[in-house]
């Protein structure tokens, strides 16, 4: 049996639902979380999106500790542990409603970056279980699963965020316990195989070695700046929207078409990788995150900002999806905790800023700089495409 050519899929199946209810908190968290801050905060909302920023800077603080731990207990294992900080983190942010603290809600948020630091593995975990040639369909195939988290995420915020009123924006958070809760369940049934202890036992090149190769320079490149731009947009967006007199309802519908955009390429990715090169898809996700700041800048009517919207996130999958493709090129199985934990920090690390600077820019500067800041980060992307494609023509070359 197989899935798009993938060979004994139960593991991308159930990574893929996994990934969508992963998602699924994540976007709940996009269309709720800066607009709980900014109610809870008094008269300077300038710490509106500090919690979004806490959820990053969970993923930045984790991902190393979580890609080692998962190295000696297994992805199952690993798996559990973030899904039950994801359990906590809805039960701590719905504390943090019926209290009014932006403490507690800054925790909460600290909590879901810990569990999306375990959970971003997923697209790792699929790789790892499949042949080098399958691994840019089976990486697609586990983050479409995320095309669910359009529909559910933003959604359930829309249906919650009145449900325990007058505690508003509580019930969106018991959804995101239930959620993970869910995660929880679905992964006892991967089976991920670990490392041997012979590849244990080999340790693998110094990262001061691998990180000096081309390939993983514009992978990390890809993965972070794409990741960046995307997160710096998205995590502005409610905030901007409020500003120009949308509802909640109208944002939330934003991030939901964003959410899709997001996820519903991956039924394509990795046949557009196979067929035209890890390198021109990158490229293409650069170029249509510049057509999204175009578009942002245009106007600050709805469709400015849904279009925008849905622009940046297939921008984010092709650069994203691009980037861990590469990436799993740069690495032997010894190698991999180290490389993805390495890869995964610097890119959380970037949206950690990302999402830090979005609420200032935002409150200080306008959603104008918000968009004009992507512009030089998609451009040092294409160019890192450019450098690689010449240094992989002059090696075919000199093999020749």
């Amino acid at each position: 049996m197989s899935i798009l050519g993938i060979p004994n899929p139960r593991n991308i199946a159930l990574l893929a639902i996994c990934q969508g209810f992963f998602m699924s908190v994540q976007s709940m968290g996009i269309a709720t979380t800066p607009l709980a801050g900014h109610a809870l905060l008094g008269v300077d909302k300038t710490l509106a999106t500090l919690p979004l920023f806490l959820v990053h800077g969970g993923v930045m603080l984790t991902t190393i500790p979580a890609s080692l731990l998962m190295a000696r207990i297994g992805r199952r294992g690993g798996f559990s542990v973030g899904a039950l900080c994801g359990v906590a983190s809805g039960l701590i942010s719905v504390f943090a409603i019926y209290q009014q603290s932006f403490v507690l809600l800054c925790l909460g948020a600290l909590f879901q970056g810990m569990a999306a630091a375990f959970a971003w593995y997923f697209r790792f975990a699929a790789a790892d279980a499949t042949e080098p040639a399958l691994r840019p369909k089976a990486i697609s195939l586990v983050l479409l699963g995320g095309v669910l988290a359009g529909f559910l995420g933003p959604q359930t915020a829309k249906w919650t965020v009145h449900w325990l009123d007058p505690l508003v924006f509580a019930g969106v958070y018991v959804m995101v316990s239930v959620y993970s809760a869910a995660v929880l369940i679905l992964v006892q049934g991967i089976r991920i195989p670990m490392l041997t202890a012979a590849e244990k036992a080999k340790g693998g090149r110094p990262m001061s070695q691998i990180v000096r190769q081309p390939a993983f320079i514009v992978a990390l490149t890809s993965s972070m700046f794409g990741y960046g731009v995307m997160t710096l947009v998205m995590s502005a967006t409610p905030l901007a929207m409020q500003a120009c007199g949308f509802a909640f309802n109208d944002s939330a519908t934003v991030i939901q078409g964003h959410i899709i955009a997001m996820f519903l390429p991956s039924f394509f990715t990795g046949h557009l990788i196979a067929r035209f090169g890890v390198l021109s898809v990158i490229a293409t996700g650069a170029v249509i995150e510049i057509l999204c700041a175009l578009v942002n800048l245009s106007g600050i009517e709805f469709w400015n900002f849904f279009v925008g919207n849905l622009l940046v996130g297939l921008g984010w999958n092709f650069t994203f999806v691009g980037g861990t493709t590469l990436l799993t090129t740069t690495y032997m199985p010894s190698e991999r905790a180290k490389v993805q934990g390495s890869h995964d920090f610097a890119v959380y690390g970037t949206t950690a800023t990302a999402a830090g600077l979005s609420g200032i820019l935002q409150a200080n500067v306008g959603w104008t700089v918000v968009n004009l800041a992507a512009l030089p980060l998609m451009a040092i992307v294409l160019l890192g495409v450019t450098w690689l494609s010449r240094v992989q023509s002059r090696e075919v070359v000199a093999v020749r």
